[in-house]
This record gives structure tokens, C-alpha cells and sequence, in this order.
């Protein structure tokens, strides 16, 4: 089959790769119908993350199960299924008090398991998915098309966006500002939207996320960053600041402009891989500021986000502004990296 390879920074090939069988029990081959370029892909792309070797990449997908290992019991041949971007059992103790994301036994694709079995990246023809019981969420009907790429969505950047919102406890009638405008920090605009905040500052100054933002929810945008930008939230706090903070960036800019905008007594939700970030701690302490979250238990909210999805409730694929065939993923790639797409979605 083919899949996507990353030799090096910037170097994306689609190349041929051992087709994957189910090899466990309690495995599911997918199908691949659709995946997408995630910002995180960024780091390594950009040569922030060392490349050491070639590797598969890709960790957003939706497909078809094509097979289903003996011991699989809630999924069957032709099921579409969202795979969120970590595979876990939802068994362990860490996953039964909703930490899928730290499960005991699971783990990400593009790598080897516990037993040393490859397990396929996202960005392919097909996946290997080990845990499949655990791992995968299904829809049973096929979805129509127009609904894949909000589906798609919940693999990733809508989970994590919603973790952000969950983690600084967002509440009806809140004030909440959003810093970072990439695909999650939109679906973080969403997820305070649907969560019932009042009043949403989107911090971008990007037109068309600016628009997005905007059909997200947002109520106020601010264009400027770092002190000035956070001297421009306070003024439409009148100087309170806001009741929650999402910080969907992970550069140390972003958390200090989080912490800085944030209320006393509030909490600051962040998602962001965290690069040079340093916390202010007795800015924190004096202030009474708090920070929460870290890596999206996205399998724990898939279920509620996909009954959303599929009820149109919320129609987070408007974050997905550029589409190529499997063929074409260096140019999703660049097409993110130059800033010329929101997010790219991939069809295999």
C-alpha cells in the first residue's frame, strides 16, 4: 500500500509499504477514506522536532473496517469508524477515569507496539489498529460525505479543542479567550461556543480564520500579539480579564499571554505541545490563576462529539480550507506551513 513517509525537514514522500493484516485478536484493519495534516506534523516538518530516520507519519484518520481480529466484539466488517489519534484499550485504570490519552496499554500510531508489531500511521491507504474495541468509535451507517470531514475532525483538533474548553472549565455565561487561531484553537472557539460561554475573544489575525472564528462563535477578535495584544483583552474585560483561557499554541509566548489575560481565579485549559514554555509561577500564585489540561483524552468525548456531528449540532469541518489525494500530501504539507491552508485534509 502507500503511505506517507517523512525522510526529513520538509521532505514528504508517498512511497509503497508492507501492506498491514490483522495480527492480534483484538485488531481491526481500517480502510482509510480520509486523513489530515495536523499541526503538531508541523514540528518535525520544520525541523523543531529532530528527525533521526524516515518515518510514517500521521495520526487523524476515518475509515471502513475491512477485518476484524477474533476477539473484537463491537465493531464489524464495514463499519465507518473515527479512530482518535492515540489507540487505547478504555479499560485500564487511567482510561476508566476518562485518561485514554495515558492508557497502560496503548500508544501511537506510526510506531511498534509492545510486542514490536509495526502499527500504520494515519496518512496511509490502511491501518492496523491494535485494541480495536477499545480504540475505534463507529457511526454503523456510512456517513454522507459532506459529514467526513467534521467526523475527521474528532480524531483530533475538535477533541483537543474541546479538552482545552473542559480543562479551564468553561461554564454557561462565561467570558473566555482563545489564543491561537490554528485548527484546534478554532474548534476551541467552538467548543466554549457549544459549552454556553457569553462571550468569546478569538486572539488571530488571520482574515479567513478570523471568519471562521467568527462562524464559530467568537464575539470579539484581537489581532495583536504579546503585550500589546494582551493590554487589547483586558481593555474589553475592563480590565477583569477572562473566567477561562484556552491555550492552544505550546509556545511560551502563547501560555504567557494565556496566564496574563486570565482573571484571578481562573484556570487556563492548555493543549498546545508545550516548546519553551516557562510559567510565571509566582505571577500564578499571587493571582490565583491555575493551569490545567495536557494531552486531549480525545477517545473519552468522541461519543458525544459524534452524535453532535452527526445531528449537525456543531460542523467543525469548516476548519478544513485545502484537500489533495494521498499522492499530493507534501503539498498539504506546505500548503500548512506557508500558512496558505487551515488545515489539510488528505483523501487516500
Amino acid at each position: 500500500m502507500k503511505a506517507t513517509i517523512l525522510h526529513a525537514p520538509g521532505d514528504i514522500r508517498v512511497e509503497e509499504v508492507p501492506d498491514p493484516q490483522v495480527q492480534k485478536p483484538t485488531d481491526a484493519l481500517v480502510r482509510v477514506t480520509a486523513a489530515c495534516v495536523c499541526g503538531s506534523d508541523l514540528w518535525p516538518y520544520r525541523g523543531i522536532n529532530e528527525v533521526r530516520r524516515p518515518r510514517r507519519i500521521g495520526h487523524e484518520f476515518v475509515g471502513i473496517v475491512e477485518e476484524v481480529g477474533a476477539e473484537v466484539r463491537s465493531l464489524r466488517p464495514g463499519d465507518f469508524v473515527i479512530a482518535p489519534f492515540l489507540y487505547s484499550d478504555n479499560t485500564c485504570p487511567h482510561c476508566q477515569v476518562g485518561m485514554q490519552s495515558a492508557c497502560a496499554n496503548g500508544g501511537g500510531w506510526g510506531h511498534k507496539d509492545a510486542d514490536g508489531l509495526m502499527v500504520d500511521a494515519g496518512q496511509g491507504e490502511y491501518v492496523r489498529v491494535p485494541l480495536a474495541d477499545g480504540t475505534l468509535v463507529a457511526t454503523r451507517e456510512v456517513p454522507d460525505d459532506d459529514l467526513v470531514p467534521s467526523l475527521l475532525t474528532l480524531s483530533d483538533v475538535m477533541g483537543t479543542g474541546w479538552h482545552a474548553a473542559v480543562s479551564a472549565g468553561v461554564r454557561e455565561g462565561d467570558t473566555v479567550v482563545v489564543v491561537g487561531d490554528g485548527a484546534v484553537g478554532l474548534c476551541g472557539v467552538l467548543a466554549a461556543s457549544r459549552m454556553g460561554a457569553e462571550r468569546i475573544i478569538a486572539m488571530s489575525r488571520h482574515q479567513q480564520r478570523q471568519l471562521i472564528a467568527r462562524d464559530f462563535g467568537a464575539t470579539d477578535l484581537v489581532a495583536t500579539r504579546g503585550e500589546e495584544g494582551e493590554a487589547e483583552v483586558l481593555e474589553l474585560t475592563a480590565g477583569v480579564g477572562a473566567d477561562a483561557v484556552l491555550e492552544c499554541v505550546g509556545t511560551g509566548e502563547a501560555m504567557a499571554t494565556a496566564i496574563a489575560v486570565a482573571r484571578p481565579g481562573a484556570t487556563v485549559g492548555y493543549v498546545g505541545v508545550p516548546h519553551g514554555v516557562e510559567l510565571p509561577i509566582g505571577d500564578m500564585f499571587g493571582r490565583n490563576v491555575a493551569v490545567a489540561g495536557g494531552v486531549a483524552p480525545v477517545r473519552q468525548y468522541l461519543p458525544q462529539l459524534r452524535d453532535d456531528v452527526l445531528a449537525e449540532v456543531v460542523i467543525p469541518g469548516v476548519v478544513f480550507d485545502h484537500e489533495v489525494p494521498l499522492e499530493r500530501a507534501a503539498e498539504a504539507y506546505a500548503a500548512m506551513d506557508e500558512r496558505r491552508a487551515v488545515k489539510s485534509l488528505i483523501r487516500p
